[in-house]
């Protein structure tokens, strides 16, 4: 199967809960521009690609091998197992999304005190 790095990019940015605008601001780029690397439309150097798996936080290995399909899609068959490498890996993005979803929600359980606090029940 012929690796698709600019998918790969995409699913591994969303599975840690990451915005465009979040992604291309630690690159240095703009939003449209980071857009255009997830969409195909430009071609990520290798130094690139390091820049953005620094910003993912996983290495260049972990985008170029992987295949959303193997964690999304129904299996139908057992030669169809997925590596305990690659379980790890994904493991780990979900636990950071947890994380990133926590902490969001503690962020806004302290804001919506405050406007109770600041207006009373609404």
């Amino acid at each position: 199967m012929a690796v698709n790095i600019n998918n790969s990019i995409k699913n591994i940015r969303e599975l840690k809960n990451y915005t465009q605008e979040y992604v291309a601001d630690r690159l240095g780029m703009t939003q449209a521009g980071y857009s255009k690397i997830e969409k195909g439309i430009s071609k990520v150097s290798l130094k690139k690609l390091q820049e953005i798996s620094v910003v993912l936080e996983v290495s260049m290995q972990n985008i170029i091998q992987f295949e959303s399909e193997q964690y999304f899609e129904k299996k139908t068959n057992e030669s169809n197992t997925i590596k305990s490498t690659d379980y790890i890996f994904v493991c780990q993005l979900l636990k950071d999304k947890i994380i990133l979803l926590e902490k969001l929600q503690y962020t806004m359980d302290l804001e919506l005190k405050s406007y109770r606090d600041k207006f009373g029940m609404l």
